[in-house]
């Protein structure tokens, strides 16, 4: 059993491998491109509900950008904290600055997705931006995404930014989170304008404002906890162009503080990520118990061909970790050698999600409970 278990292990991971190396060459590095100096408007909207510690820091970085035709339309979305005093704040540095405040979450609409779609209404630019409230960026991250644009003539693009974390553990659970990623939704065939496939990333979705009007707004995905990605994969497979891109060094969020905030957060998406399906949960979690615990297990077998076999799935998936960190992310590709252990904490992560939200009926995200019933509806 086992030898024809890692014989077709064998065979997927050297079929994602070939599907990683060609498809991550052709994800562009934003810090190589030219930067844009004058142009269309460009409306940033940021939604935010209580982020009183890293609002301020995130717009004043987004003040200092080389592209200046821009205006920011900050949602304050029923915060219960300053955050809404912070950004009123906010408009006395700078004229092109906006606010607006939401105090009642309209029926059938999550928070986040009802305050970008908010932010997008009063948006007077060619270009939408959506991003969040704590994301750092570097002076030249706006003009180089937007030459990008014009220069590729996309209708959306996204770019994968530089996730950072200070622990070791939280550091690999990132890692890992990025590596299953990349083989379960293949985010480079966004760049393939024959793909159906699309991504999309929250700390960086900037599309034409026609196409996104055209596609049919946030109301397309107004109860869908994973926005960003939906946004993206929902464009392209209705045709719209679309590029994802890194910005490693122009673009910067810490993810989670520790690793307790990573499986708190990762409550809201983790079902949904996987269709609200029972199925889909015992699938992803033997998937990952199989290609990434057991073969670290069954290497110490007294059967050489399971041993031979085990080597030889743990070496093609290394090669493919290898790729996608380096690609991805700044950490060390080394922290493959504690993948079994990662793997572990993120089968107890989906495990955790999933019960949760039986258990709620539903997702509670930034204090506000929504329904499993009213999810799946709109899934």
């Amino acid at each position: 059993m086992l030898t024809i278990l890692f014989s077709l292990g064998i065979l997927v991971w050297i079929i994602f491998l070939i599907d990683g190396i060609i498809g991550l060459r052709k994800i562009d590095p934003l810090e190589k491109e030219a930067g844009l100096e004058h142009g269309s408007l460009l409306s940033v909207v940021v939604a935010a509900r209580n982020e009183e510690k890293q609002i301020a820091a995130s717009i004043l970085s987004q003040l200092e950008q080389t592209y200046k035709n821009v205006e920011w339309i900050l949602v304050n979305d029923r915060s219960t904290d300053a955050t809404g005093n912070i950004m009123e704040e906010l408009t006395t540095k700078d004229p092109r600055i906006k606010v607006i405040h939401i105090e009642k979450l309209p029926e059938g609409w999550l928070g986040k997705n009802n305050a970008l779609y908010t932010g997008a209404r009063q948006a007077s630019g060619r270009w939408l931006l959506f991003t969040d409230a704590d994301i750092q960026f570097e002076k030249q991250a706006f003009a180089k995404a937007l030459h990008y644009f014009e220069r590729n003539d996309l209708e959306h693009l996204t770019a994968a930014p530089n996730l950072s974390a200070n622990r070791f553990w939280l550091k690999t659970f990132v890692a890992f989170f990025l590596f299953g990623f990349s083989y379960f939704k293949r985010p480079w065939l966004a760049n393939n304008p024959k793909s159906k496939i699309g991504t999309g990333i929250g700390a960086f979705n900037l599309v034409l404002k026609e196409a996104y009007e055209s596609f049919g707004t946030h109301e397309r995905i107004k109860m869908r906890p994973d926005d960003d990605l939906q946004l993206g994969m929902k464009m392209k497979k209705a045709g719209y162009r679309q590029s994802i891109v890194t910005a490693l060094h122009l673009i910067e969020v810490e993810w989670y503080g520790s690793l307790k905030e990573a499986f708190i957060g990762l409550e809201k998406n983790t079902f949904a990520g996987l269709h609200y399906r029972i199925s889909m949960v015992i699938f992803a979690i033997l998937g990952v118990f199989i290609t990434n615990v057991l073969p670290f297990v069954t290497i110490f077998s007294g059967n050489k061909t399971v041993v031979l076999l085990s080597f030889g799935n743990i070496m093609l998936s290394g090669i493919l970790y290898v790729m996608v960190i380096r690609k991805l992310t700044l950490f060390s590709p080394l922290m493959f050698l504690v993948l079994p252990i990662t793997a572990l904490l993120f089968i107890y992560s989906i495990i955790r999600a999933s019960l949760l939200t039986f258990k709620r009926g539903g997702i509670v995200w930034r204090g506000t409970t929504y329904r499993l019933s009213e999810l799946r509806e709109k899934e």
